[in-house]
């Protein structure tokens, strides 16, 4: 029955999201998360990821354009990305990694000759030692979808697209926009995609010189210049393997014909809703949470899109912890205070003191679920507690939710781990299902 179930919410899937334009079928790319192989303690871990998270949901209430998602830390801090997607660019290929955002739609990368480029690991695309490289010009469809473009000349090339695109700290890269031939992981017939449009950024200013995590920003938003749009794909997926480890995760676009084939459990789908103040997020009909048994007395519009764009409920690749609404926040961190019976050693995050006895053993916790329109997030004990020892060495247990310190509600990473994501861009549902990450 149990496998019924499941071969019957593929079909659905299946039906609902037709194949692949992009090659006939689904492109496979590697995530690797930043923080993976640094060595980190998982103290480390959880401050590196709530300062993100903090970061991240600032910018995503600064009121700015919706590429302020992919912003960084304030002043002085460095940017800390979440996954980095690799692929390569041109013939021969060149590689590049960078940021996976849901957040924001145009892929960029540095490129020789690089004036004012921040350091990183891969050597930058250079267009000149590509056989496929062509740059766009001021009139074609792709610039005309940048909100700030000009005409170049002289140096640029004569009638060049030139593109700025700047972010939530006034970070600002500004480049040629051209065309080329992407390659990703996959079957030998579907890797190569030509003529994908994407930010040849020459001048990367501002906190991108202390970036150490990639060479730009791969757009997976819901905007025209986004990695998903330009494919043609009907979908895409993603599976997050466990945070704390360092296996590496996927991304797919397009639907394979196995795409459950590591789940779980059964799939769920809700509606995913649109903004026309900010058309580049993905928004969830979020109802309510449940900590043990008890349903949070917080009213559905507490979690609900407002008419001017404000408020609402975002799924993210880019926030680690899921953040809710302050007040939202407060009555969770309430439930689970009255629920666990553990001194409280923090506020936000909320986490608890184990006992030495203890140390080691995992600790009662109450469930934790949140309630879509038409699903519900069962999380795992594991996409919820964090569990670590403080600068004294004393074990604690820390709940990886916090406040967003505005009216948003992000959905992060930590809570998607071991779920295989599906956002079906045709039906405008997602859909998610447990998955044994690694497999997939």
């Amino acid at each position: 029955m149990h496998r019924l179930a499941l071969l019957l919410a593929l079909l659905a899937a299946a039906l609902a999201v037709s194949c692949s334009d992009a090659a006939g079928g689904a492109i496979r790319a590697q995530l690797t998360r930043a923080d993976a192989g640094r060595g980190l303690t998982r103290r480390q871990l959880l401050r590196r990821m709530a300062r993100r998270s903090k970061a991240r949901a600032a910018r995503l209430l600064s009121g700015s354009s919706p590429a302020s998602a992919s912003a960084v830390p304030g002043k002085g801090q460095a940017i800390d990305t979440e996954y980095l997607v690799s692929f390569a660019i041109g013939t021969p290929p060149q590689p590049v990694q960078a940021t996976l955002d849901t957040g924001s739609d145009l892929i960029w990368t540095q490129c020789q000759p690089c004036p004012s480029c921040y350091a990183q690991a891969l050597p930058y695309y250079d267009p000149n030692l590509s056989d496929t490289s062509a740059p766009l010009p001021c009139d074609a469809a792709a610039c005309q979808q940048l909100d700030l473009s000009s005409c170049g000349a002289r140096k640029w090339g004569n009638r060049t697209c030139v593109y700025t695109y700047s972010y939530g700290d006034r970070s600002v890269t500004t480049g040629r926009l051209d065309a080329d031939t992407f390659r990703f992981d996959g079957d030998a017939g579907h890797e190569a995609v030509p003529s994908l449009a994407f930010g040849c950024g020459y001048f990367n200013n501002g906190l991108f010189s202390s970036n150490a995590t990639g060479s730009g920003i791969a757009g997976f938003g819901r905007g025209a210049l986004s990695l998903p749009s330009q494919l043609r794909v009907d979908n895409f997926s993603y599976c997050f393997t466990n945070v704390t480890g360092s296996a590496p995760s996927a991304v797919l676009l397009g639907l394979p014909a196995n795409l459950y084939d590591s789940a779980s459990g059964a799939a769920q789908t809700t509606q995913l809703i649109q903004s026309s103040a900010n058309p580049t997020f993905y928004y969830l009909s979020l109802k309510s949470i449940t900590v043990g048994s008890e349903r949070l007395p917080v009213p559905e519009s507490a979690f609900a899109l407002r008419g001017n764009g404000s408020g609402g409920t975002i799924i993210d690749s880019g926030t680690s912890v899921t953040l809710l609404p302050p007040l939202v926040y407060g009555v969770l961190h309430d439930a689970f205070v009255s629920q666990v019976d553990l001194p409280v050693t923090n506020d936000e995050p909320l986490c608890f003191a184990v006992s030495s006895a203890a140390a080691g053993k995992k600790q009662e916790v109450p469930k934790l679920e949140l309630q879509f329109d038409g699903a519900t997030l069962d999380l795992p004990r594991e996409n919820y507690v964090f569990e670590m020892e403080d600068d004294g060495g004393r074990s604690n247990m820390c709940i990886a939710i916090m406040s967003s310190g505005g009216g948003m509600t992000i959905v992060g990473n930590y809570q998607q781990q071991n779920l295989h994501v599906l956002y079906d861009l045709a039906g405008n549902n997602l859909s998610f299902v447990p998955a044994h990450c690694d497999r997939v």
